[in-house]
């Protein structure tokens, strides 16, 4: 038997309890978060430091594989380098043609232009003060000519690879003017009194040679 008032729903018609819990749910919805903003935004930042991290090191590993692969291949140029000054030496001494010297000089400036660019660079040492982090003193000898720590003559040429001594100059460095000796100055200079020229590049040497 139906109670007077209480209507049937139509087919397919929801009940006036069903739309109040359909209209609760909804609410629910509407007050809930879409998403953890915040704890999505920490995630991605983190993702981005360890991102830019991952980078950073994969350039300065790589720089410094590059850098040692370049060191070693000037440390074995570098006695092709002697030998060939040493040759260009002796055949400047020696009654050579001036065609064959000109091109000798060529060659060997144009390598050093490539060896150049790869930041390979001639550390020269003479007339300069004896600094033990460049140079290698093969021997001291007096001379009242040069004050003591002064390089007298380079005996084999020293190279910088950017920044760093590749190979440090071999030099001959004064003692100084000893007490009671008037004239000691040829042992680093000519007959004449000048200053002796600079030895030529001697790879295998390991003291100034003597004439």
């Amino acid at each position: 038997m139906k109670k007077k008032g209480h209507k049937e729903p139509r087919h397919g018609q929801k009940t006036e309890s069903q739309q109040q819990k359909e209209a609760s749910s909804a609410g629910d919805e509407k007050t809930a978060p879409a998403a953890p903003a915040e704890e999505l935004k920490d995630r991605l930042l983190r993702l981005q430091a360890d991102f830019d991290n991952f980078r950073k090191r994969t350039m300065r590993e790589r720089n410094e594989w590059y850098r040692n692969a370049n060191e070693d291949l000037m440390r074995e140029l570098l006695p092709v380098i002697d030998h060939f000054e040493l040759g260009l030496h002796t055949a400047e001494k020696l009654d050579t043609d001036p065609a064959v010297l000109d091109g000798l000089r060529l060659v060997h400036q144009q390598l050093l232009n490539v060896l150049e660019k790869f930041g390979l660079k001639p550390l020269d040492a003479k007339n300069v003060p004896f600094d033990p982090r460049l140079h290698e003193a093969v021997t001291h000898v007096p001379s009242e000519e040069y004050p003591a720590d002064m390089v007298i003559a380079q005996t084999r040429r020293g190279y910088m690879l950017g920044d760093k001594v590749l190979r440090a100059a071999q030099v001959v460095v004064s003692s100084g003017n000893p007490a009671g000796v008037e004239d000691t100055s040829s042992a680093g200079c000519g007959s004449d009194g000048e200053p002796a020229e600079e030895a030529p590049p001697n790879p295998d040497a390991a003291a100034p040679r003597e004439e």
